[in-house]
Parts: C-alpha cells; sequence; structure tokens
C-alpha cells in the first residue's frame, strides 16, 4: 500500500517571506514574453490599459499604462479623489478574488479585474477598464463636481470637462467579453507562475544547486528532507533556512510543485492514467497527491486533464482514472 512521505519542513514560512515570494512571481510574470506579448496584443486592439498588479498593492496600475485614461490621471492628481481610487482598488482586491468582476468608481468610469492564482492562493489581479458603459451627460459631470467640491479639490473644470467627455465609451456586452478575454489569459499565467516557483531564477548558493539537483534526479522515489540536506553537506535544521531563504519555498512545497509539474507533463499524453502520473512522479498516495495538486493547481487531477483531452476522454476504461484520482 502507498503512504504520505513528503516530509514536514522544520522551517516555518513567516508572512513577509511569502508576500516577498509572492510579489517576486508577480514581477516575473510581467517581465514574461507572453505577458508582455498579450499586454501588447490587447492594448493595441482594445485600446485600453491593461496591468497585473500584486497582492496589497492599492495604487491604481493602470496609471502607468500609455493607454490610461486622461481624465483618471488628472483624478490621480488630488489626494481625495486618489483616496476614492485607492478604496476601489482595495474593493477590487477583496471582492474579485474568487472571479472577475466590473467596478464603478464615484464618477461612474467601469474597471475590471479577474483574479491570477498560484492554486489556490491569489497572486494578483489582471485590471483593465477606466471606460464608460454609458454615454457621458452634462448632468452626471455636474454630479461629479459636486463631489469633488465637497471634497474640497481644486481642480481646473474646464480641463476636467473636456477629459470627462473624452472617455471611451464601451458597450456592456463588449467590456464582458474583454473581460472574458482577461480570464482565461489569467489561467494561462497561473500555469506560468507555478513554473516560475520551480525554476532558478537568481545567482543561489552552491549547497541549494546541489539540493535541486538530487530532488530533479529523485523525486520519482521516496525522497527525505534528511536525504537531500546531505547531498547538500548541511544538517537538516541549517538546510531549511538557506533552501526557504533562496527559493522562497520550503522544502515539502518545492518538491511538491515539483512533482506536480512532472505530472502536468505526463498527462499530456491523453493514454496516460492520472493514477500512473501521480505514480510516476513519486507521490506515494492518491489521496495526499490529491490534496497537493488541487492547492496548487486550483482544479482537480480529473478537472485537469479533462480540460486538456475533453471530459469524454476517460482512458477507454469506463472512467477508472477518474475514479482513482477522486479516491481518497
Amino acid at each position: 500500500m502507498l503512504m504520505d512521505t513528503l516530509p514536514s519542513s522544520s522551517s516555518a514560512a513567516t508572512p513577509a517571506i511569502e508576500v516577498d515570494s509572492d510579489r517576486s512571481v508577480v514581477e516575473q510574470l510581467s517581465r514574461s514574453d507572453i505577458f508582455r506579448d498579450y499586454l501588447n496584443a490587447f492594448e493595441t486592439t482594445t485600446g485600453l490599459p491593461l496591468a497585473l498588479r500584486p497582492t496589497g498593492s492599492f495604487q491604481s496600475p493602470l496609471h502607468r499604462s500609455k493607454q490610461v485614461n486622461p481624465f483618471c490621471a488628472l483624478m490621480a492628481t488630488n489626494n481625495a479623489s486618489c483616496a476614492s481610487c485607492l478604496r476601489m482598488q482595495q474593493r477590487i482586491e477583496t471582492e474579485a478574488a474568487d472571479g472577475p468582476k466590473t467596478f464603478e468608481c464615484f464618477a461612474g468610469l467601469a474597471e475590471a479585474a479577474t483574479p491570477v492564482r498560484l492554486g489556490e492562493k491569489l497572486l494578483g489581479h489582471l485590471q483593465t477598464g477606466q471606460v464608460l458603459l454609458h454615454q457621458p451627460t452634462p448632468s452626471r459631470f455636474r454630479k461629479i463636481v459636486a463631489q469633488l467640491t465637497g471634497w474640497g479639490v481644486k481642480f481646473d473644470s474646464a480641463k476636467f470637462e473636456a477629459a470627462y467627455f473624452q472617455t471611451r465609451v464601451v458597450a456592456k456586452k463588449q467590456f464582458d467579453s474583454m473581460l472574458r478575454l482577461l480570464d482565461v489569459f489569467a489561467q494561462h499565467l497561473a500555469t506560468l507562475s507555478n513554473e516560475l516557483m520551480v525554476q532558478k531564477s537568481a545567482v543561489e548558493p552552491p549547497a541549494v544547486a546541489r539540493a535541486r539537483a538530487y530532488i530533479a534526479e529523485h523525486q520519482d522515489g521516496e525522497i527525505s528532507l534528511n536525504d537531500v540536506a546531505r547531498a547538500a553537506n548541511m544538517s537538516g535544521f541549517y538546510f531549511c533556512k538557506v533552501f526557504k531563504k533562496a527559493t522562497g519555498l520550503t522544502f515539502t512545497d518545492y518538491l511538491a510543485r515539483t512533482r506536480t509539474e512532472r505530472v502536468k507533463q505526463l498527462l499530456l499524453n491523453p493514454h496516460t492514467r492520472v493514477s500512473e502520473a501521480a505514480y510516476a512522479a513519486g507521490f506515494q498516495s492518491l489521496s495526499q497527491f490529491n490534496r497537493v495538486f488541487r492547492r496548487i493547481v486550483g482544479e482537480s487531477p480529473s478537472d485537469y486533464r479533462d480540460r486538456l483531452h475533453g471530459p469524454g476522454h476517460l482512458l477507454g476504461n469506463g472512467g477508472t482514472g477518474r475514479a482513482l484520482a477522486h479516491a481518497a
């Protein structure tokens, strides 16, 4: 009988380290060719700004885009109106955590966001917008002026009015379609984010490089923290500290992610059963594998496989692959 053998790391992650690690992944995603290509294509095609914002950063990321709305740019120069934008960014972080959603600021401009996840963890949001979903009218502008005046904002009314009435108007149906495109792309970024977590992203201590090499060579079998620590010529306790500092991951999490990436590669073959892929990647029990895969990828192994090959393709064995994948 297969047993759970993934070791528990003695190095507990601190919130600060986890936040830095998550932001590092978002930064790498932002610099990736796939993101830059998509950003250029999206902004060129739609004329709207696009940005990838990490969690915990409440400044509107769209202000840095070449496609920033002039009205929003003017709003950002005033503390009170800028504070209103910050409150909306806070809403985006909490209310768009589980799926794409559209928001409107006090001036009626729409902004949309869709979450980018690393398994079950929220890394950040893809955002676009700064558009009107309805035609601007003098009465709506007067309400904006009244609100700004009530906040004590000093502004050039003529400039604000010109910028407001030049704001792009997008039909709600068209804007929803743009948001669906962002959601699809967010899923691609989620896949890429896990790959980044198990890749070497910077110069690291030789001991960590030896540990990575040992894990890569032995990941398909039983492997313990002490085995890897010996390969790195360190004590288990010191190895945990050095490895976490260099990679941003505990040994346990790194090994789980490495094995998960191997499973995903094996499942590209439509004739490979989920259980076969799990065992070949080094998981020692299906219950452990299902828990780890769902945590890292954000869905069950069978659902992931169905997305690759279609829900009707169940290996020609009456669904044995799906049944095994859900075995406890």
